[in-house]
């Protein structure tokens, strides 16, 4: 009964925005309480989690039935996918650091003072901002946190798309 009960797909996008919405909120306070500055992987994570937080919300407003709510699982899907790709990306830069570590240029001026196609492979090599590990719980770093998390919302997306084409309304 409890299962029935947890696994309605508007719950489960429910629970993906809030908990999308919390990471943020808790990247938020390790910026400005703990004064850790956010690296441009970092943000791209935020971006992530942002993506991912407004796919939930909508979908758990709209609450669409059959193919609508595994259209919105698969947008929840592939948002994951891509910010936990940045996340696994900046875990291996944290435990593989670059030979020359050097303070990059931010995300914002990479961004405005180069194309896309330049900016995208400077932000994915990482910079000595990338590879410093500032904070850690249970022995995992912000960015090992955030490929876990994208981990999960994988998982609750995968789930939710497996129940919605048993589900009618």
């Amino acid at each position: 009964m409890l299962a029935r009960t947890i696994l309605r797909p508007r719950l489960l996008f429910a629970a993906i925005f809030v908990g999308c919405t919390g990471l943020l909120g808790f990247g938020l306070y390790l910026q400005h309480a703990l004064d850790l500055q956010p690296c441009p992987m970092c943000i791209l994570q935020r971006y992530a989690f942002v993506a991912v937080g407004i796919i939930g919300l909508v979908a758990a407003i709209h609450n669409p039935a059959g193919w609508g709510r595994r259209a919105y699982a698969v947008l929840v899907a592939l948002a994951g996918l891509a910010g936990g790709g940045v996340a696994a990306r900046h875990t291996w830069l944290e435990h593989n650091p670059p030979a020359i570590a050097d303070c990059g240029p931010d995300l914002e001026f990479m961004v405005g003072s180069f194309p896309l196609g330049e900016a995208l492979p400077m932000i994915f090599r990482g910079s000595g901002d990338c590879s410093k590990v500032q904070w850690t719980w249970l022995n995992l770093s912000i960015a090992e946190w955030s490929l876990v998390a994208f981990i999960g919302i994988v998982a609750i997306a995968a789930v939710t798309w497996a129940i919605a084409g048993k589900r009618k309304a």
